[in-house]
This record gives structure tokens, sequence and C-alpha cells, in this order.
């Protein structure tokens, strides 16, 4: 049951700071930004939030932005949903859509991915022929 909660509570957190981060007057919080994860600690008190930049080369002084808006962020946060404690936030960046591509692209190359069972070597499949 507290699991479902704090699921619920994780997905507001997300939606609302997405909503939020546009309205950062900080000059560093700049670009494509998204909100991937919340992750709120079960007494409410610290957040994790996983920030996702399109331009790569910004991300870091995007997450000092974002660091010195918390205490807005924290403040509007608290102004938009009912909760008893308004959590800390702390951002990290989230660079998995990049391991993922990553892996995907290793998946595809037939000099990284090889033949599970040595016995199956003589097996041409149809995008080899």
């Amino acid at each position: 049951m507290a699991n479902n909660r704090i699921g619920r509570i994780n997905e507001e957190v997300q939606r609302e700071l997405a909503a939020l981060i546009p309205t950062v007057k900080d000059p560093r919080v700049t670009g494509m930004i998204s909100v991937t994860a919340a992750d709120v600690t079960p007494d409410l008190k610290f957040a994790k939030v996983y920030i996702s930049v399109l331009d790569k080369g910004d991300s870091e002084q995007v997450l000092k932005g974002l660091k010195s808006a918390a205490g807005y962020l924290r403040r509007e946060l608290g102004r938009a949903l009912n909760l008893r404690h308004t959590p800390e936030l702390t951002f990290f960046r989230d660079d998995s859509m990049a391991k993922g591509a990553r892996i995907l692209e290793m998946l595809q190359d037939p000099e990284v991915v090889k033949p599970a069972n040595p016995a199956n070597e003589h097996i041409i499949l149809e995008d080899e022929e």
C-alpha cells in the first residue's frame, strides 16, 4: 500500500518539476531539459531527480543551475502538492538514453555479438546472405 503511494508521489513530483523547470530564471538552465525520473524517500524528506539534457556539453552547467534553484523549485513544488513535507531536491544527470543507444548499437554489430552456442555457428541468418 505504501509503495503505491510513493509511486504516485514520484510521478507527481516528476510531472510538477517538468512544468516548473522552464520557469527557472537562471541563465544556465537552458535548452531541452527532461525530468526522466523522481525518487522520493518514504519519509518524504529527500528526492533524487534525474535530468536528461539534449545538449550533453551543457549538462554540468544545467545541473549547477538547477542546484542553485533548488530552493525555488522546492517552494513551488510545496505549493503545487499537498504533502506534509516537501522533499529536499537533489539533481542527477541521467545517461540512460545514451547507454541504451550504445547497447543497441553493439547488439547490431556482428563483430560484438557472437553466437551463444559454438555448435550453431554453421547457421546462416537471412541478414547475412
